[in-house]
């Protein structure tokens, strides 16, 4: 099976300040999934497009400063997994987003609500990315969780994203959408234009099945007093557990006042 290449950043062809050493280490960093979370040099070359003996300076760097671990004992030439220290890279950003404090109580009582579960998600690159999840009590085998990444246009989150944007910077993103991922841009471009004219008629956007069939969802953008990076609310529900009509009838107009709230509390706080 062909596994995808890793884009490289954009715009550093001639860029004499751009550490191109630095840009490929965390290419290897970024060739692991929770699908995937152990990987040979082998599968990382294949991730990545890089040369065999590339991946494996690298990997022995990165097993050397403890961003990754080496299992020697893991087929012929050993495996990877990560390391510890790539937690300690994350936990400045997360401990100073404040909301996820101040959110956490809202989210569990609407994820309970509605008996699915909600999620906080901020931009990276051409995804979005989980900083914070709850689930209600019958929801534990689904496992939605901090980290968990999905490109912007697949779902109700990512298209809430850009129509929370101001509009000069959403067609600047939606151009970065259309060139660098076309494939995905044909194929979910009318819901992109949907849940925009979602979130001005409604104040949230809605996903039915984008990336699970079984999984409806909405999805609301949050303003951050102060704050560039925008971040954006999801609740999703199994449809064995959705009344007709409850989408956008209940639990978007609640999922839009539980953000309007914690909007209001981050003002005060």
């Amino acid at each position: 099976m062909a596994r995808r290449k890793l884009r490289q950043a954009d715009g550093t062809d001639g860029d004499r300040q751009f550490a191109a050493t630095l840009s490929r280490g965390l290419q290897v960093l970024a060739s692991f999934s929770a699908a995937d979370a152990v990987l040979t040099n082998k599968d990382i070359s294949e991730r990545t497009g890089l040369p065999r003996p590339t991946v494996s300076r690298l990997t022995y760097t990165l097993t050397r400063l403890g961003y990754l671990e080496h299992l020697p004992k893991a087929g012929k030439y050993g495996k990877y997994e990560l390391g510890c220290a790539v937690l300690s890279l994350a936990h400045p950003l997360l401990a100073n987003l404040s909301v996820r404090q101040i959110a956490r109580l809202p989210m569990k009582e609407l994820a309970d609500y509605s008996r699915g579960w909600v999620s906080l998600g901020m931009r990276e690159r051409l995804n979005m990315v989980y900083i914070e999840t709850a689930r209600s009590q019958g929801m534990r085998s689904v496992k939605p969780d901090i980290g968990q990444t999905f490109p912007i246009v697949v779902s109700a989150m990512g298209r809430a994203y850009l129509a929370g944007l101001p509009a000069r910077e959403r067609e600047a993103l939606v151009n970065q959408l259309q060139v660098k991922t076309p494939e995905l841009w044909k194929r979910y471009a009318e819901r992109v234009e949907q849940g925009l004219q979602d979130y001005v008629m409604r104040g949230f956007c809605v996903g039915k099945g984008d990336y699970d069939p079984r999984t409806h969802t909405v999805a609301v953008p949050l303003r951050r007093p102060g704050a560039q990076a925008m971040l954006v609310f999801n609740c999703a529900v199994r449809v064995d557990n959705l009344a007709e009509g409850a989408l956008e009838g209940d639990l978007g107009p609640r999922l839009s006042q539980m953000v309007r709230s914690i909007e209001d509390a981050l003002e005060t706080a």
